[in-house]
């Protein structure tokens, strides 16, 4: 018995440095996400269920067979659905949603005109960002007149995606939503979804999802945006790459509109038509 067919039996397959440069490389090329070596063992254990899922005996078989012709093709997005970080909440980092409901969508309305806006969530994971950001701007919509919005949500994983649809968490991960806003706009499930909740039609119907890599080279089919929240996904693509996307970002948002980040992310030492509004939020003040 060699030393690949005895580590499938127990369950475990160990990835040589080779094949982890072949991945990580390949990963980054095409996808931005940063795998230094400090991470092989974390993609080690993530991909183990992709392997036995395919029944094979090792990650050399693995790592040939996703960057072929046809490993590209069936493959690569259940790889990157793996390898991905996911972590979201709900009102994460709620001075952001503060800031929205107390001034920010009102002093862009008024310097804008505009009676409808246009939200992206940029990297929306699992579907907890945009779902609070519907229930911020229903909030707003509530108390002004003629106002509506449309939010779009985007990821590079299908898995977190098809989840953020469903609009369905357990009631643990619902719990920092305020008690009026989840009376409103969730609903409890029974029988079979007890001690989950679902997200009510009131904001499920504002959120589009969409699978979207931001490596592309053109946002535009994406759309023209108000305010863009890209928040704790910058943190994962190298310097170029970050310049490369804030870049993308300030062309798809209007005059005027709002870029939200994620606490550790900045733009210093980025040319960008943006100024700064409060920490981690920046205005942008010209066409680029």
């Amino acid at each position: 018995m060699n030393l690949n067919q005895s580590h499938s039996i127990s369950g475990t397959y160990p990835i040589h440095e080779a094949d982890f440069r072949r991945l990580s490389s390949f990963i980054m090329n095409h996808y931005g996400i940063k795998l230094p070596p400090n991470k092989r063992v974390l993609v080690q254990c993530r991909l183990q269920k992709r392997i036995k899922a395919l029944q094979m005996s090792s990650f050399r078989e693995y790592t040939d067979y996703v960057l072929s012709p046809v490993g590209k093709s069936e493959e690569v997005l259940h790889m990157i659905d793996a390898v991905s970080t996911n972590k979201t909440d709900f009102f994460r980092e709620p001075v952001h949603f503060d800031y929205l409901l107390q001034q920010g969508i009102a002093d862009y309305r008024t310097a804008s005109g505009k009676r409808n806006v246009s939200v992206w969530s940029a990297g929306c994971s699992s579907g907890e960002e945009p779902y609070t950001l519907a229930m911020v701007f229903r909030e707003y919509a509530g108390k002004e007149t003629g106002f509506d919005f449309d939010i779009v949500a985007t990821d590079i994983a299908e898995s977190v995606l098809q989840h953020a649809r469903t609009g369905i968490y357990q009631e643990e991960k619902t719990r920092v939503i305020p008690q009026e806003l989840k009376k409103k706009y969730w609903l409890k499930g029974k029988n079979a979804y007890a001690g989950k909740l679902k997200a009510g039609p009131e904001i499920m119907e504002k959120v589009e999802f969409r699978m979207f890599n931001l490596l592309s080279p053109d946002y535009s089919a994406v759309g023209k945006f108000d305010f863009i929240f890209c928040r704790n996904v910058l943190i994962y693509f190298d310097r170029d790459l970050q310049s490369r996307i804030l870049e993308q970002f300030c062309r798809v948002l209007n005059r005027g509109g709002l870029l939200f980040l994620g606490h550790s992310e900045s733009i210093n030492g980025f040319a960008l038509p943006l100024k700064t509004i409060r920490p981690t939020i920046f205005m942008k003040y010209a066409e680029s």
